[in-house]
């Protein structure tokens, strides 16, 4: 009974363990499964973060916001059929919502772009929104540095407190009037960022393109401040040598324009040489002193924003300069009694003809004329006398056309014909065949414009002759008080074979686009018309800013170690600055 019962009892106990078994077993076996599973998918995501990581390209870190732009992007930066997608964060939140939703609907735009790269039209659209508030206070900083630093003042300061007072000299040429009204731009402007007087140099007695510009009473002449020193025994009786400090921005082994304070130098007299365009003076946005960054930003807005930055050169041109009374009688011919121009155009040709440029430079024209109500005055300046002959039937179909027709005129000015005529022959291949004078007479005609100024070009679109015009006539349209001149609008016509590989010709930093040349710029475009910059960058800060090989090289002689998009290392730049002591150049300006 015994054994047969306890045989039954192994039985059941048997069955108990094999039921026991086999629920560990299905236990053992899920969570086996389920932990194979979560190690696959580990792995795996770390596979695809890996892939994603290698194509992922950091395009710009903006220090002052703190904010990524991160671009996912195969390598070819050129294909425009290749996927881009952008991711905006940002640490300071208050500060975007305190732009506005034009920040907000910017960002937006960049996050639907599907392209690797961007046509001179979609880079051109960040400048759409005009320039009118960053401009105003711009003009407000200038004017209250002048009603403090003018001459008008300071010559009246007590003697010790003028000869403690420091300046900043202004020198040009009469070279190109582009590149030379620049080197006076820019120390005007740096007048402004060490609260400083200018002073604008001349030559025997004579300004920079004295006989067809009138400088304001705001500036010094050297001649007047040795006076002044003398009269007011700043070296006998206060110790203090006339002394210029004397900085080379074409000689990167030597400018301190990176790397020293301007604000701490003590010579009464700073000379910023060879600054033949808009870069120099923004080159202080990189200064490695907090100071000198502050007070470039505080002038010309940050650089990573490009659609806040203001009109500088063209306020400074609008208190500082005017036409000579030959030359505005000259205009006022020109105009014939009418209004002025709506729409001006500039064509710099080389003495070539382009049936591209001339039926792009017309759709941009068209384009800028359809938001006219009547039928607009558009006046035509070319270096080539060509471009008349081949644009002007065309234009005559929708609008009155203005040419400075100088031969005409000429002959009305017995008295200064002789001298007029003078440089007939200097330079005409780049300059034109019409006498030096006429390019004044252009210049103030063409900066009356109310609407639009539009630049072309045979070959690089957007001189200097052409920043200053746009520049100066958006500041002539800007209003104190109103908003009139936010519909002033500068633009840039590009013909398609320009642009075959981007905008990779457009070398040379006294170019508007030269900051947008680099690999973000697509190749084999159409015909393009841009807003354009009326403050041309000096850096490439902006989405769509990304250097050529040429300037990541001339950038790296001033201490500079750019990536392929532009982002700026800064550590290299302060060991640069640290390791490379500069000479100081002084020169002690005699009294006699």
């Amino acid at each position: 009974m015994r054994g047969g019962g306890g045989g039954g009892t192994t039985a059941v106990g048997w069955r108990r363990r094999r039921l026991s078994l086999l629920h560990w077993f299905l236990i053992s076996s899920s969570a086996l499964t389920t932990g194979l599973g979560l190690f696959i998918l580990i792995v795996r995501s770390a596979a695809i973060d890996a892939q994603d990581y290698s194509s992922t390209t950091l395009v710009h870190l903006h220090h002052h916001h703190r904010r990524e732009v991160v671009v996912q992007a195969t390598p070819d930066r050129n294909n425009p059929e290749q996927e881009i997608d952008i991711a905006l964060n940002s640490e300071d939140e208050a500060a975007e919502e305190a732009r506005g939703a034009d920040v907000d609907n910017s960002g937006d735009e960049k996050k639907k772009n599907r392209k690797g790269c961007a046509t001179v039209e979609e880079m051109g659209e960040i400048f759409k929104k005009g320039f009118r508030d960053e401009s105003l206070r711009a003009r407000q900083i200038i004017h209250h540095h002048f009603s403090l630093h003018g001459a008008p003042r300071v010559r009246s300061l007590p003697p010790k407190e003028f000869c403690e007072h420091g300046f900043v000299l202004a020198k040009a040429s009469e070279a190109g009037f582009g590149n030379e009204m620049y080197k006076i731009l820019t120390a005007a402007a740096l007048s402004v960022m060490l609260n400083r007087s200018l002073i604008i140099g001349q030559t025997r007695g004579k300004y920079p393109f004295g006989e067809y510009i009138l400088y304001s009473n705001l500036s010094f002449t050297l001649n007047e401040v040795k006076h002044l020193w003398r009269m007011n025994h700043c070296a006998t009786k206060y110790g203090r040598h006339l002394v210029m400090r004397i900085d080379d921005f074409q000689k990167p082994a030597r400018t301190e324009v990176l790397c020293g304070n301007w604000k701490e130098w003590g010579q009464p007299i700073i000379w910023f040489q060879n600054t033949t365009d808009a870069v120099a003076a923004q080159f202080f946005l990189k200064n490695i002193h907090p100071q000198m960054r502050k007070t470039a930003s505080d002038l010309f807005g940050t650089p990573e924003n490009l659609q806040y930055r203001p009109n500088v050169f063209g306020e400074l041109m609008r208190v500082l300069i005017s036409p000579s009374q030959t030359v505005e009688r000259a205009v006022s011919w020109a105009l014939g009694g009418r209004h002025n121009p709506d729409i001006v155009l500039h064509m710099r040709m080389l003495m070539n003809r382009s049936v591209r440029a001339v039926q792009a430079a017309l759709q941009c024209i068209r384009k800028s004329a359809a938001k006219l109500s009547s039928r607009p005055i558009i006046v035509v300046v070319s270096d080539t006398p060509s471009l008349l002959e081949d644009i002007k039937p065309k234009l005559v179909e929708f609008s009155e056309v203005i040419h400075f027709d100088f031969e005409h005129f000429e002959g009305n000015i017995t008295e200064k014909k002789g001298r007029l005529n003078s440089n007939l022959n200097f330079r005409a291949k780049d300059w034109g065949p019409a006498p030096r004078w006429v390019a004044f007479v252009d210049f103030f005609l063409a900066s009356r414009a109310k609407h639009a100024v539009i630049t072309g070009a045979q070959r690089r679109v957007g001189t200097t002759y052409a920043q200053l015009i746009a520049a100066l006539a958006a500041a002539y349209q800007l209003a104190d008080n109103s908003s009139a001149g936010s519909d002033f609008t500068y633009l840039s016509s590009f013909q398609s074979n320009l642009l075959s590989e981007g905008l990779k010709n457009q070398i040379g930093w006294g170019h508007v686009w030269n900051r947008f040349a680099g690999p973000l710029s697509c190749s084999e475009q159409t015909n393009q018309c841009a807003f354009t910059p009326v403050l041309p960058p000096a850096w490439w800060d902006g989405l769509w800013q990304s250097p050529t090989p040429r300037d990541v090289r001339r950038m790296e002689a001033y201490g500079i170690r750019l990536s392929q998009l532009g982002t700026v290392d800064e550590d290299y730049l302060h060991s640069f600055c640290v390791s490379n002591k500069k000479k100081t150049t002084t020169l002690t300006v005699t009294l006699i």
